[in-house]
């Protein structure tokens, strides 16, 4: 599950292109059901394992949790705009 954490991760990391130069360009992958099942995995996997590996669970769950947020946000807010950057009296990021 680490590999496949890693591999969604690297998926999500197009939002940084998008936070730093106002490109929307998503995963060729639907990033967010990688993610959901990577969390159900996480979660049978933590029911069957010893005290010590359910830490490890938990945190792995967690830090796919963040993710999917993150990348739902930037699914649900980074739709391209016609004013990137926003003006100076604009502080809104997608030039509303």
């Amino acid at each position: 599950m680490h590999s496949e954490l890693a591999i969604a991760d690297e998926y999500v990391t197009t939002v940084i292109r998008y936070v730093e130069r106002g490109v929307f360009k998503p995963a060729p992958v639907d990033a967010l059901a990688l993610l959901q099942e990577i969390m159900r995995r996480i979660d049978r996997f933590g029911d069957i394992t010893p005290n010590h590996d359910q830490t490890a669970a938990r945190s792995q769950h967690a830090y796919a949790a963040l993710l999917h947020l993150v990348y739902q946000q930037f699914l649900t807010t980074g739709r391209p705009s016609d004013q990137w950057p926003p003006s100076r009296g604009n502080t809104s990021m997608h030039g509303e």
